[in-house]
């Protein structure tokens, strides 16, 4: 299948890259290791001395300045913490006393403690007594066998005198199964870290996965890199010509040091190809530098030509502003189209004679109109310029005319008058609007997005004379057209590209 295709596969791996780095991190900080952890963090070691012993200079007052030992006394705030994936119990406290752990403040002597829990925990404090380990001598804080939930903690405010104020705070004790580590925590002078370093790796690594989808993007974007010169003429489909010449005036730019020169010399589907096999047959070796482009398969009976479809394109029905219709059942349009309504009153219109506008027989937008619409042939052609009839004993008036904006220009000055069109261009016309039918707008979207059963439509294929060499220019555009940079202008124009996702499966399915 066409969506297998290498660019596709790449963009989804990068994207299923992305989510896994995410989950992988969050599952990563969660549960790995599986081990009990109590982890310590210094929330604050700051002076409230007279600053003697330090660089650091304070204010004082009151009991600050009065209390015995304040002199060269300091504040430390210690957080306590389980951050593993387990709750430790007071069994998993491994020590000779009945204390859990230790607390070292080096030189400095411990002046009181007071102890915090959070508003949310109410078990945490009634440990905290001397009959449980509780309890501190000089610069050492024992600490119970406190048990903790995953994720609780509790914290300690510690006052201190004397000793080197460069002293760090040093927690020890065992786990059973389990470890104790310090975190990094910030103190109130640091600038904390904007993001953390889990957070930090998983925006790093969608970054570069969403950097890497972007280059894949911009490479698909890239005219092919196989250049060619030469000379190509593009035939075929007047409906499809503004693509062929917006797309061969980027190439022979993107191109222009090749020198490639390419000729759009639209005139009918039906026409183009036949104009194909005849220079195929005329050729000695080789194939000829014409690509044809045709609104639906080729005729019976030209098996040396190869096709390439293209693009999904969408027909319009179109009248004059005067009708007063904007939308037609298929049973309407064939009774239209069979000479049976002789004016727009019969179906709720206004009062004006019925004008059909037709393209010529070499036209594809008119094979698509009688296969997918009509089920059946127009009728013979009574008129010559559209407005009166030169056969007296034809039903209505009928013309035939040779593009599509002829046809749109037509209907566009003809009261009553009633044609066909590519979509792209007839929304872009005046004088005359688009009609739904069955209630179905032609709406390339809706048809996208699987919303509507508009039959009007058609795949644009382009067919070549046998296979071109790879490294001429015929090859090369065909290339740059379908899964290069011409992606961009059918689009553009209205039309759904066949290698676009939804585009491959329309393509296969409204196959004939």
């Amino acid at each position: 299948m066409q969506w297998l295709s290498a660019e596709n596969l790449v963009a989804v791996a990068t994207a299923f890259l992305g989510i896994v780095a995410s989950a992988v991190m969050v599952w990563y900080e969660r549960r790995v290791p599986r081990r009990k952890r109590i982890g310590y963090r210094v929330q604050l070691d700051t002076p409230i001395g007279d600053g003697r012993q330090t660089s650091r200079t304070s204010r004082r007052d009151g009991w600050f300045d009065s209390a015995p030992g304040m002199t060269h006394a300091r504040m430390v705030l210690l957080r306590i913490e389980n951050d593993g994936s387990q709750t430790i119990g007071p069994g998993d406290y491994q020590g000779p006393g009945n204390h859990g752990l230790t607390v070292e403040f080096g030189d400095r002597t411990i002046l009181g403690v007071s102890v915090t829990q959070p508003s949310a925990t109410s078990h945490l404090l009634e440990h905290f007594t001397r009959e449980r380990g509780f309890g501190y001598h000089g610069g050492t804080l024992r600490l119970p066998r406190v048990p903790l939930n995953r994720g609780a903690y509790y914290k300690l405010l510690v006052l201190l005198s004397g000793g080197n104020g460069d002293d760090e705070v040093q927690v020890s004790g065992d786990l059973s199964e389990g470890e104790l580590h310090r975190n990094r925590s910030a103190t109130p002078d640091e600038k904390a870290p904007l993001f953390s370093r889990a957070a930090r790796l998983i925006t790093i690594t969608l970054t570069l996965c969403v950097i890497g989808l972007a280059v894949i993007v911009v490479l698909q974007d890239r005219p092919p890199i196989g250049c060619r010169g030469g000379t190509l003429t593009l035939t075929g489909s007047t409906a499809f010509e503004p693509v062929l010449r917006q797309a061969a005036g980027q190439y022979m730019e993107d191109c222009e040091e090749h020198d490639p020169h390419i000729e759009v010399d639209p005139h009918g589907s039906t026409a183009g190809i036949r104009d194909l096999a005849a220079a195929g047959a005329e050729e000695d070796d080789g194939t000829p530098p014409v690509l044809a482009l045709s609104d639906g398969p080729r005729p019976s009976g030209l098996s040396g030509l190869r096709e390439t479809r293209v693009a999904v394109s969408v027909f319009s029905l179109v009248v004059n502003e005067a009708v007063g219709l904007t939308n037609l059942s298929t049973t309407d349009v064939r009774r239209l189209y069979r000479g049976e309504i002789a004016n727009w009153s019969e179906l709720g219109g206004s009062d004006l004679p019925v004008h059909l506008v037709s393209r010529d027989a070499n036209s594809g937008t008119r094979q698509v109109f009688q296969r997918r619409v009509l089920g059946r042939g127009e009728i013979a052609h009574s008129s010559v310029d559209c407005l009166h009839k030169d056969d007296p004993t034809a039903p209505v008036i009928r013309c035939e005319l040779d593009s599509t904006e002829q046809v749109l220009d037509a209907v566009a000055e003809i009261p009553g008058a009633i044609g066909y069109s590519e979509h792209n261009l007839a929304t872009r016309a005046q004088g005359l609007h688009r009609l739904d039918l069955d209630g179905e707008p032609p709406s390339v979207d809706a048809i996208e997005k699987g919303r509507s059963s508009y039959p009007y439509r058609e795949i644009e294929y382009a067919y070549t004379y046998g296979q071109p060499p790879a490294d001429s220019l015929t090859s090369s555009f065909l290339e740059y057209l379908t899964r290069g940079t011409g992606q961009e202008v059918i689009r553009t124009h209205g039309h759904l590209p066949c290698w676009a996702p939804t585009g491959q499966r329309l393509c296969g399915r409204d196959r004939p």
